[in-house]
């Protein structure tokens, strides 16, 4: 079944939100943000949006969906969560915040921006400035 819900996003259709971001909304990409937001903030890999794509018969490769993710993220319309060298998230919340990563789970919750108090930083280097900050918090369950 492909997909034929029309999605908005704060009030946008995905194809206009591409557009704002300075992307041409190809049918793979209006697809693929059909998917990422019609279910709220959420983060989720290039993996799972993958197998959403095969479920609702959206003709995608994962090579595809990895490029996808990044030129949104780089557009402003997602953010990277690096957990760890091999595990990345894409978080369609791109606003300040920080966040609880479930080991064993694999699971990501939102930390409001506010509920982290972050001390002095290191001395940048020159000509640098920060962008943002991200905290990771790992949890487990009690044994």
């Amino acid at each position: 079944m492909a997909i034929e819900m029309v999605t908005e996003t704060a009030g946008k259709d995905v194809t206009d939100m591409l557009r704002d971001a300075g992307l041409r909304p190809t049918r793979q990409r209006v697809s693929l943000a059909e998917l990422l937001y019609s279910k709220g903030d959420r983060h989720l890999s290039a993996e799972l949006l993958h197998e959403e794509a095969v479920a609702a018969d959206v003709p995608v490769s994962l090579a595809t969906v990895y490029n996808t993710l990044h030129q949104f993220t780089e557009a402003g319309l997602l953010r990277e969560v690096a957990i760890e060298g091999n595990k990345t998230y894409f978080d369609t919340k791109v606003s300040d915040h920080h966040h609880f990563f479930i080991e064993g789970e694999n699971k990501v919750i939102d930390i409001p921006g506010e509920g982290v108090g972050i001390g002095e930083l290191p001395a940048i280097p020159e000509g640098m400035e920060v962008v943002h900050v991200d905290v990771v918090v790992r949890l487990r369950k009690k044994s």
